[in-house]
């Protein structure tokens, strides 16, 4: 786990945005504290409560994100793969990984990978954000999601004539 060369930037501010949660219902446990972990992010940031919805697993996050994506300004994807021993895994991870990459951009807005793949459940836990943890990775995917839907919105304004900061 590294954690090396994370940004040390501001909390942007999420007043007036809407942003969606889909957190997986495996591993529950592990699941749950991310998604607590995430809406602290956004309270932190000043945003309304999320909408938060569940899914079976990691594959079907892409498509309920997409749907999310259409009516938020941020989506945070969040869940938990841990390594077992046939090439599934890899498997689905791919299939998460560029099936949320491909929603934020057919759709223009930001989804905050907080999909962990580890190969434990101890290194999923270590960076749950649990008190201890060494990571919060539900903490750091909304707060990246945010981020980057403030910046789109200033982006989106100074195109279309308004001001130029």
């Amino acid at each position: 786990m590294s954690g090396t060369g994370r940004p040390t930037a501001e909390t942007p501010s999420a007043a007036g945005m809407r942003v969606a949660i889909a957190a997986t219902r495996w591993n529950a446990a592990i699941v749950d504290t991310m998604v607590e972990r995430a809406e602290a992010a956004l309270a932190e940031a000043g945003g309304p409560p999320p909408l938060v919805v569940r899914v079976a697993g990691a594959v079907e996050l892409p498509v309920i994100c997409q749907q999310l994506a259409r009516d938020h300004d941020a989506v945070v994807a969040l869940g938990v793969v841990i390594r077992g021993g046939t090439p599934h895994f890899d498997y689905v991870c791919d299939a998460v990984t560029a099936g949320l990459t491909r929603v934020a951009l057919d759709e223009s807005t930001p989804v905050g990978n907080g999909v962990l793949t580890c190969d434990n459940e101890e290194q999923a836990v270590a960076r749950s954000g649990r008190p201890g943890a060494q990571e919060d990775k539900g903490h750091e995917a909304t707060i990246a999601a945010i981020d980057a839907a403030a910046l789109l919105r200033d982006l989106r304004g100074q195109s279309r004539g308004g001001s130029q900061g």
